[in-house]
């Protein structure tokens, strides 16, 4: 009985290219006492994963918090699978806007201790207790009354490309950091003023609203849906949109536009932009705004420190990450001393640019490297640290830049400088030759070996 995901993200993204078929991304979630959270979890496994569905969701037993992508056509079969549960017969799906066949490469189910990092002691207060929930008309229509405040309960990455005009705006890193902050900035309006709060699908602003009102807060309102559903009524009714810009979303996308306002800058040299990406080299990974001219310039990356690093080999580069683990203190959202023009805390709702009619995100992945698989682990010699795989698809030849993925390897980059073919030194290599590598570190028979071409 399968209950892990067993396929890397780059046999995935091959499979779901050779199916051709359009998939949904979705998200949702739901409050709820679930007595087994992870017999729930294995349950919802076998479910979605006979589905094709793939994702990101977490259980606890305070309920459920998943952001997915399943395929169109098994669309009402991943809807009776939630009608199993009388928690979430008829929940509210936020369908994204933009859509993309590979939001999600992967079905994770994760049983965590809430669904929601939030921080609080769900038993010193009502969390039953919440703000009035209010649809995209009814929203804008508050917004407009000079006696409300607004407060964005996203992080500082999410609301820089995109908030509500007039929005307060924390700079903060987690949601359970903007709790304290709020409370204190506004502890002198708690009678009189209207709290208007969001967040992306609206889970945060669950809890949010019910300890505001905890907090002593008389007129407490949040967005129903959050962001998502925001978006899809103002299309749907025709409203105007008070919210500008882009929507940082968690999954491979990395945001949706919501209006063709640029607010943000490139991180780097300072032109509008607002095309999040992740650092190239793989000890970094900082999370960050990256025109395509700097992408192209600085090789993906955040620093020139860091694009040193890339180009270093590859025993080098894993000697500098020694004894680092994978953690916060590695992946950082988008603050470093060599980000110029990071801004976070108050921001303009000046737009500095419109995008362009295919958005900065289409563009870029136009242009992104696409990962071949080339074949598989077969065997590492220790002694003399060499590593032999098997080609099973693809040529591949001296200079080529190669991925080894595996789930206890991890990912590694590197590229190709010297190589065996069939026990003799050669310059390339073709499906069904055995080569050999230096590599200095274990691979496994579970490990996979991807090329990267251009598209």
């Amino acid at each position: 009985m399968q209950l892990y995901n067993t396929l890397s993200a780059e046999e995935r993204a091959r499979l779901i290219e050779e199916a051709g078929k359009e998939r949904i991304t979705l998200s949702f979630y739901a409050y709820a006492k679930i007595e087994n959270p992870q017999q729930f979890r294995d349950d919802l496994f076998l479910a979605w994963n006979a589905l094709d569905a793939l994702g990101r969701i977490y259980v606890a037993h305070e309920g459920i918090n998943a952001q997915m992508s399943v395929p169109a056509d098994q669309f009402e079969a991943f809807k009776n699978t939630l009608d199993a549960y009388d928690f979430m017969r008829g929940i509210r799906l936020n369908v994204a806007r933009e859509q993309d066949d590979h939001s999600f490469l992967k079905l994770t189910i994760k049983v965590r201790h809430k669904i929601v990092a939030d921080g609080l002691n769900d038993a010193t207060f009502d969390v039953t207790n919440k703000g009035i929930h209010l649809r995209a008309k009814e929203f804008n229509q508050l917004l407009d009354d000079p006696n409300t405040i607004v407060v964005d309960f996203r992080n500082h990455y999410e609301s820089e490309v995109g908030h509500f005009k007039g929005a307060i705006t924390p700079d903060v890193d987690t949601f359970r950091e903007s709790l304290p902050i709020i409370n204190e900035q506004l502890k002198d309006f708690k009678e009189d003023k209207n709290l208007l709060m969001y967040c992306t699908g609206g889970i945060r602003c669950e809890k949010a609203s019910a300890y505001f009102k905890h907090q002593g807060f008389k007129n407490v309102y949040q967005l129903e849906g959050g962001v998502i559903e925001y978006a899809r009524q103002v299309k749907a009714e025709n409203l105007d949109s008070k919210f500008i810009g882009k929507n940082f979303v968690f999954d491979n996308r990395l945001g949706e536009r919501i209006t063709d306002d640029i607010i943000s800058q490139c991180h780097q040299c300072g032109k509008p932009c607002d095309t999040h990406t992740n650092c190239a080299n793989d000890g970094c990974h900082l999370l960050f705004i990256q025109c395509d001219e700097c992408a192209s310039k600085m090789d993906h990356c955040c620093s020139s420190e860091c694009q040193e690093i890339i180009h270093l080999p590859l025993v080098e580069q894993i000697k500098l990450r020694k004894g680092r683990s994978n953690s916060n203190k590695i992946f950082k959202k988008g603050k470093s001393d060599a980000l110029k023009f990071k801004h976070s805390g108050s921001l303009s709702d000046v737009p500095l640019a419109k995008a362009k009619s295919e958005g900065d995100l289409a563009i870029r992945q136009k242009v992104a490297p696409k990962k071949v698989l080339v074949g598989n682990g077969e065997h590492y010699y220790a002694k003399s640290q060499v590593a032999l795989f098997l080609l099973s698809n693809k040529e591949i030849e001296i200079g080529d830049t190669l991925l080894i993925s595996g789930p206890t390897t991890g990912e590694v980059k590197f590229t190709l400088e010297k190589m065996l073919v069939n026990g003799i030194e050669n310059s390339t290599a073709k499906a069904g030759d055995k080569i050999t590598v230096e590599l200095p570190f274990k691979i496994r028979k579970s490990d996979k070996l991807f090329k990267f071409i251009s598209k």
